[in-house]
Formats: C-alpha cells, sequence, structure tokens
C-alpha cells in the first residue's frame, strides 16, 4: 500500500505536498494534518511502518531556520491540534494543543488575568512551534524561556507511541525531563502535541522607561546601572540604533516611583511612557538573522564588532539578535559571524545563523561549535534511532 492510503486511513485530512509545502525547499511528497492526539500517534505509527522522514510544521513562522531537511517525506501539519484543553486559573495552569497560536492562546488567558509570560517576536506563531524553537522575547529576563515555563508535555515518539512527562504526571518518560528537552530541539526527538504551562497574573501596570545612548561604551554602563539597581525591571533591551529601554511591571503606585527611579538612573533625556518604544521585542530588519549569547558584560564588544549601522536588539538576560542587509556578500557575512563566535566565546557566550539566503548558507557553519554534540547525539539515538525525524535540521547534522 502507498504511504499515501496507508496514512489516509488513519487520518482525515492527509493529501499530496506541493511546492508550496517546501521545507527550505525541499517538497514533502505528503501533508497530514490530524485532528487529535490519538490521530497524530496513527500518522507517527504509520510513517514508521514506511520508514517515512518527517517533518513537523505549525504556521511556518519558523520553518527556514535551521538547514533543509535532507528528506521530507512526510510533512505533519498541526493547525488542526488547536484546543485548550484545560486552564486551572486557581493553580495557575493551562493545558493547550501544539497548533494553537500564541496570540489566541493569551486571548484565552487574558478574560481570567492571566498570561503566559512570553512575548514571541513573530505574529501567528504557535504553541508547538515556539518550544521547538526555544525562543523568548524580552520578558525572558525576568520569566525565561519555554524551558522555564513549560511544566509538563505530551510528544509522539517517532514510533508513533505518546509519552508524557511533568504536569500531573507522576514519573517522567525513561527519566527525561521532556518540556527541558524538547525546548529548541527543532522537531528532530518526537512531534509535539500538547503542552502545560506556568502561568503568570496579568500586572496591573505597566510602563517602559527609555534614553538614547552615545556608543558602546554609554550603553555598557547605562545597562550596568539598571541591572545592578533595586528598580527591579521585568525587561531590559538595547534596541539599534542607539536605545536603551526599560520595562517595569506591577501596582500601580510602585511602578511610578520606580519609574521615576530608573528615569534617574538612564540619565538625562530619559522618557516614561506607557507604550512600549519602536523596535521592542522585535527581531531586526535584514535577510540574515543571527542569535546572539552575549551576557550583559559582554554588550560593549558585542556593539564595538557591529559599528552604529548594524540592526541590533539585546536583552539583559544576555541574548540577541543581528540582522544583516541583503547587500551583504557571504564572505562579509562569514567574517562578520566568526569574530562574533571569536570575541563571544570569551564571555562563554557565541551565534547562531537563523536564517539567511542559500548563497549564505552555502558559505557558513549555521551552528558554531557546540560542546555537547556528543551528547545530543545520543540523545536523538534514543528517541529516534532511525533518524526519521527533521533529518540534518539541526546542529552536527542532528
Amino acid at each position: 500500500m502507498r504511504p499515501l492510503d496507508a496514512l489516509a486511513k488513519v487520518c482525515g485530512d492527509v493529501r499530496p505536498g506541493d511546492p508550496a509545502d517546501g521545507v527550505l525547499g525541499v517538497e514533502p511528497a505528503v501533508v497530514a494534518a490530524p485532528r487529535n492526539v490519538a490521530e497524530a500517534a496513527d500518522v507517527m505509527r504509520v510513517a514508521a511502518e514506511n520508514g517515512l522522514a518527517v517533518v513537523p510544521r505549525g504556521a511556518e513562522t519558523r520553518l527556514d531556520w535551521g538547514a533543509p531537511p535532507e528528506r521530507c517525506d512526510l510533512l505533519v501539519d498541526t493547525h488542526r491540534l488547536d484546543g485548550l484543553i484545560e486552564h486551572a486559573a486557581g493553580d495557575l495552569v493551562a493545558t493547550v494543543q501544539a497548533g494553537l497560536p500564541m496570540e489566541r492562546f493569551g486571548e484565552m488567558l487574558a478574560g481570567r488575568g492571566q498570561r503566559l509570560a512570553l512575548d514571541v517576536p513573530l505574529p501567528g506563531s504557535t504553541v508547538g512551534g515556539t518550544i521547538a524553537a526555544g525562543v523568548a522575547g524580552p520578558l525572558r529576563s525576568l520569566y525565561g524561556t519555554p524551558r522555564n515555563l513549560v511544566i509538563g508535555l505530551t510528544i509522539v515518539r517517532a514510533d508513533g507511541q505518546i509519552a508524557r512527562s511533568g504536569g500531573k504526571v507522576v514519573k517522567n518518560v525513561a527519566g527525561y525531563d521532556l518540556g527541558r528537552l524538547f525546548c529548541g530541539s527543532f522537531g528532530t526527538l518526537g512531534l509535539i502535541v500538547e503542552a502545560t504551562f506556568r502561568l503568570h497574573p496579568v500586572p496591573s501596570s505597566t510602563v517602559h522607561v527609555a534614553r538614547s545612548v552615545n556608543g558602546p561604551q554609554d550603553a555598557h554602563d547605562t545597562v550596568q546601572r539598571i541591572l545592578h539597581s533595586a528598580v527591579a525591571p521585568s525587561a531590559v533591551e538595547y534596541i539599534s540604533p542607539g536605545t536603551v529601554a526599560v520595562l517595569l511591571e506591577g501596582v500601580p503606585d510602585g511602578v511610578a516611583a520606580r519609574a521615576r527611579k530608573t528615569a534617574e538612573l538612564l540619565g538625562e533625556g530619559a522618557e516614561i511612557t506607557d507604550t512600549a518604544p519602536d523596535g521592542w521585542g522585535q527581531y531586526p530588519d535584514g535577510t540574515t538573522l543571527l542569535d546572539v549569547t552575549a551576557p550583559p558584560p559582554a554588550l560593549r564588544d558585542l556593539l564595538t564588532i557591529l559599528g552604529p549601522d548594524t540592526a541590533a536588539t539585546w536583552s539583559g538576560s544576555g541574548h540577541g539578535h543581528v540582522a544583516l542587509p541583503a547587500d551583504t556578500s557571504p564572505g562579509e557575512v562569514a567574517e562578520i559571524v566568526t569574530r562574533l563566535r571569536n570575541t563571544l566565546s570569551g564571555h562563554r557566550g557565541g551565534a547562531v545563523v537563523r536564517y539567511a539566503p542559500q548563497k549564505v548558507r552555502d558559505e557558513i557553519d549555521l551552528w558554531g561549535p557546540v560542546p555537547a554534540l556528543t551528547l545530543m547525539r545520543r540523545v536523538k539515538d534514543q528517541f529516534d534511532p532511525r533518524h526519521r525525524l527533521s533529518p540534518g535540521r539541526f546542529t552536527g547534522g542532528i
């Protein structure tokens, strides 16, 4: 029996793939969109029985991140898995399906005065895609990334078996914390179908305090004053071409007092506003996007390498993004990436190329040095022994 026919027996939404479904130019033979966890498990079981290479897809907001898959026999589309399963408001916990858009999830929680403290820079991103890419916005400074907010995960393994960990489950599967393991796994370990999150109350008051800075040293000193103060920011951001902005949250009286203190720390020209400055929480514009790990002491070196004309954002948590324009040659990209990696390695940081034109991809190592690569390959062998899940998408060809 053809794989298309076998999949059609277990899933109500199966069709041949077409070029529009391609993952970085690799066209899938079949696209399946399961409507529930049981159907997703059946789809993965049939894929295993037929030796199909599987690539998950959410809303395609980050499908161009990473390397092209070595092959893509089956694209599993999660858009039908878009429900809110449970919202235990009293416990500040919610369980949702992987295909639910983050904005819709936020709207559902807001009605009860709660939120998932995870701002995502790309509109339309799904829960599963956000976890698989391990991404977060400015709020990561206080609340962390998906690794810190996912307390339970349901996945379908490569063989079609359903596995759960965390949340209300007594025992983790095979001793693994799936929530942490699958964050940033790029679909190489299993299909994420449900997630349980730790929530936080919506703050009653929020303000932003921002000031223009003059060069790398001024940016560094300004950020250090905030980070070593008692104003307790929820986020601190540097936004090119030269703005340091601070987010404060809490009760109105307390926020107002902290805002005045923050403005004093930022110095002359600081402004207090109810709205975020331009560029807050967004990826900088460019055809090549770099994800940089640069702890606060590295900010001066990072900005010195980039120069005043390079689009960049950086968070007080030590993570940022750099965008290079379309007219940057592959050689120039390679030089910038090498300089960043060499400099940031001294701060235990690094740089990863998230997306880039194909001509740039052909000239550079997207991932850079990965000290844990041997361990990551062992984990891959445990979860996907035949290496059928997003093959070649992740670092080291995983």
